[in-house]
């Protein structure tokens, strides 16, 4: 992979995605989980443990998206347009749920809050199965006509192997989301959430193997980097064995190594991702209207100019992520504040 200005600015939205699905991914696993507890009050320390950070997780979403604006229009212009239907029913899913957030505890009648409660679940899988949906069109490949704007319609992107990406992902958030929920409670609720991880992980291993076949089996295309590479492999090697670390960590009641292993897993997944597509952003059905990270490009002086910008605010994306855990750092607890 040699390394130039467009490169580089692949590896930036690629890390700013990854970060986002780190950062959120968890928040998006406990709505996802939300309403396999019963009580309100299991009910509340469950949105307390995200409540803080959730926002800010987002940010990541909005960075990631605006990086990628900047540095490769084309993908905005062509692909994004024709995914619009897509585009606002996530849209939809990330402000719903949002939205629950905010007003479940401001009546206290059981039907007010259960009904927001099921808005927030459904809302946090429908989010986490979009991206995942997106993400396995984009491996797969979507027609595109010469200009790079895609050809096909909504009913198009919900093919065999996207919603199979769709489910690993969501899945894949559950998963972290039940580390974090460890890491964060205590008590009765702990002990409850730690013996959903381990099935958590079953589901997603199935997955994620079911998906990793079929990606070898039809879409050839991903593993060409590793065939010319062969050093590269330590990716998916570390990747899984980052997998395998979570049950160990979350047995020896070393929870916040748990965390980071998930952590690690969710970026080396994302890894795997980027590396296989790369030089592509979006392949298409026919190789040769691909949207690269050349033909896609902004000039050489937009993307000189971005990266000094970017240069200055992703640092301090970066600290303000820092300082909010470091503030809100510790067990959730309920009181007079809490949602």
């Amino acid at each position: 992979m040699d390394i130039d200005l467009n490169t580089i600015w692949f590896l930036l939205v690629g890390t700013l995605l990854a970060g986002y699905a780190v950062l959120d991914g968890f928040d998006l696993g406990v709505g996802i989980l939300h309403l396999f507890v019963d009580r309100d009050e299991e009910r509340r320390l469950f949105i307390n443990a995200i409540g803080p950070v959730w926002d800010g997780n987002e940010v990541w979403l909005v960075t990631g998206g605006g990086a990628l604006f900047a540095a490769f229009p084309a993908v905005y212009a062509g692909v994004f347009s024709g995914f619009y239907p897509a585009m606002i029913l996530l849209l939809f899913a990330l402000i719903f749920r949002a939205v629950a957030i905010e007003f479940r505890s401001k009546q206290p009648m059981i039907w007010w809050r259960r009904t927001w409660d099921v808005s927030f679940s459904a809302a946090s899988f429908l989010g986490s199965f979009l991206m995942g949906v997106a993400f396995g069109n984009v491996i797969r490949g979507i027609p595109l006509d010469g200009r790079g704007e895609y050809l096909g319609g909504f009913l198009a992107l919900l093919n065999p192997y996207a919603l199979l990406t769709g489910l690993t992902t969501v899945a894949l958030f559950a998963m972290h989301g039940s580390i974090y929920l460890v890491l964060k409670t205590e008590g009765p609720v702990q002990a409850r959430v730690r013996g959903w991880v381990n099935d958590a992980i079953i589901v997603f291993v199935v997955c994620y193997a079911t998906t990793t076949m079929a990606t070898l089996l039809y879409l050839p295309h991903m593993g060409e980097q590793f065939k010319a590479r062969p050093w590269t492999f330590v990716l998916p090697v570390a990747t899984m064995l980052a997998i395998a670390n979570v049950p160990r960590e979350i047995f020896h009641r070393r929870e916040w190594r748990a965390f980071l292993s998930s952590c690690a897993a969710v970026f080396g997944l994302m890894g795997l991702v980027g590396f296989g597509m790369y030089p592509n952003l979006v392949r298409g059905t026919d190789p040769s209207t691909s949207l690269s990270i050349y033909n896609a490009a902004s000039s050489d002086g937009t993307l000189t100019t971005m990266l000094i910008i970017a240069g200055i605010g992703i640092p301090l994306v970066l600290a303000y992520t820092i300082s909010i855990y470091w503030i809100f750092r510790g067990k959730v607890k309920l009181d007079s504040m809490s949602y």
